[in-house]
């Protein structure tokens, strides 16, 4: 049957691709799916609030940090990917909080495991250490 084609304009048969029509999406992975869940969303704060919002890279002046208390662009990065390790998804001991910039950083492998490691567990001690334990 010809019809108008609603992605190039000409008339052609409704079962011929023109090459116009755009690709269908690809289907969420396991990866997207637990990204979009209420659990992860859930963490994800978790994480930030006990890293104050704050970049942990930054606060350290470490690797080209331009300002020490950065609180713009952040998110949670996982130590060990989630695609190395699912089971490691929502151990706090495994995320960190960090702006874009060092996310990419780390992500690249310009800042070392090491040193992700070495922050969380700073902040996980920090967490121990509540001030009311002082008392």
């Amino acid at each position: 049957m010809l019809k108008s084609c609603q992605y190039c304009g000409r008339i052609h048969d409704v079962k011929i691709d023109c090459g116009k029509k755009p690709q269908s999406q690809k289907k969420p992975t396991y990866i997207d799916k637990f990204r979009s869940s209420r659990k992860w969303r859930e963490k994800r704060e978790q994480i930030r609030r006990r890293d104050k919002n704050l970049c942990q890279v930054c606060i350290r002046k470490l690797y080209g940090t331009d300002r020490q208390y950065n609180y713009e662009n952040l998110s949670v990065h996982h130590a060990i990917p989630i695609e190395t390790d699912y089971d490691l998804r929502l151990e706090d001991n495994n995320l960190l909080t960090i702006c874009g910039m060092h996310h990419e950083m780390a992500e690249g492998g310009q800042i070392p495991y090491e040193i992700i490691k070495k922050i969380i567990e700073e902040q996980e001690a920090d967490e121990e250490v509540s001030p009311g334990d002082a008392l």
